[in-house]
């Protein structure tokens, strides 16, 4: 099948996540958190609009030599793991060697979390914890918690990923969408305030931070100890 530019435009547009991770990375080596999560804002922007652009083009049909999921999750690994990873070792949040240590914590179960084909339940929730790493890193600037917290979170998280536990996508899971997704868009709206305002926002900005990251947190596994009933028709 000859691949078509159009098609093949898409990909590259996938691709520009991989540039957008390395100004990430850039950001984060001059210790500039602000604009660090700016370019993976970005990239999570990109990264929402190119699964629609794709099924758009028939990506799979007209530039069928690339495989949009294997860059996806390339991507998705740089942005969501390895670049929050990279910025824990030097944050002021853990102190040394601790910080290395939860990195390579953070980047080693990550990365096989992207490998696992389990990862997707049949109501489109995450099965352990989704490996979203830069949301808990904008949470902790925010809050600066004691070293233990930050520490003990960090493992919990990190071993959540290889559990059954679900944990809900925002947009794709349909039971409770009409308020999870306006949880998650103010998520998004106070995390970019608190980052606008370099982790030190007012009160209620940080209340409504906190607020928002704990229903995104539980509400899969609330759903998963509360199943939907299934109605049973005589007939």
């Amino acid at each position: 099948m000859k691949t078509k530019p159009l098609a093949f435009s898409v990909h590259l547009f996938t691709a520009s996540g991989a540039a957008l991770a390395l100004m990430a990375l850039v950001a984060a080596t001059q210790g500039n958190w602000r604009l660090m999560f700016g370019w993976l804002g970005i990239a999570l922007i990109v990264d929402g609009i190119d699964g629609p652009l794709a099924r758009r083009v028939n990506i799979k049909k007209n530039a069928s030599n690339w495989d949009g999921v294997v860059l996806d999750l390339v991507i998705d690994y740089l942005t969501y793991v390895f670049i929050p990873a990279y910025a824990l070792i030097y944050s002021d949040l853990l102190p040394s060697p601790w910080g290395l240590v939860a990195a390579l914590l953070i980047a080693l179960t990550g990365v096989v979390y992207f490998a696992d084909v389990r990862m997707k339940s049949a109501d489109n929730c995450f099965v352990g914890f989704p490996a979203v790493w830069q949301m808990p890193l904008l949470v902790f600037l925010t809050f600066s918690p004691p070293v233990w917290l930050t520490s003990a979170t960090i493992i919990v998280l990190a071993l959540a990923q290889f559990t059954w536990l679900k944990f809900v996508h925002p947009v794709r899971t349909e039971r409770w969408r009409a308020a999870t997704l306006p949880v998650t868009l103010l998520w998004v709206v106070l995390g970019g305030w608190s980052v606008w305002a370099e982790f030190e926002p007012p009160l209620a900005v940080k209340l409504g931070l906190l607020a928002t990251s704990v229903w995104l947190l539980f509400v899969g596994i609330v759903m998963q100890a509360r199943p939907v009933r299934q109605t049973v028709i005589a007939e």
